[in-house]
C-alpha cells in the first residue's frame, strides 16, 4: 500500500531542486569567467611569442651579417647541447 507525501514534502524536494539549480548556475558562472581569463590570457601569450620571435629572428639576421663565423660557432654550440640532451 503506498502512502501518500504530505504538501510539505512536495515543497521541501521544489526548495532542493531550486537550490540545486542556483547551485549549478553559479558554478557554470565561475567556469565561464575561468575560461574567459583563460582564452584572454592565451591570446596575450601567443602576442607576446610573437613578438620574442620576431626579435630573435631579426637578432639572428643582425648577427649573421655582423659576425657570421661567431654565429656560425654558436649554432654549432647549441646543436651539439641540443643532440647531448636528445641522447640522454
Amino acid at each position: 500500500m503506498a502512502m501518500a507525501q504530505s504538501p510539505r514534502a512536495g515543497s521541501r524536494t521544489d526548495d532542493l531542486v531550486d537550490k540545486g539549480t542556483e547551485q549549478f548556475k553559479k558554478v557554470a558562472d565561475r567556469v565561464e569567467g575561468f575560461a574567459t581569463g583563460v582564452s584572454a590570457q592565451m591570446r596575450e601569450v601567443s602576442d607576446s611569442t610573437g613578438e620574442v620571435a620576431g626579435n630573435f629572428k631579426k637578432a639572428v639576421d643582425k648577427s649573421v651579417k655582423a659576425e657570421p663565423m661567431a654565429t656560425l660557432a654558436m649554432a654549432a654550440a647549441v646543436g651539439f647541447v641540443l643532440g647531448a640532451l636528445w641522447k640522454s
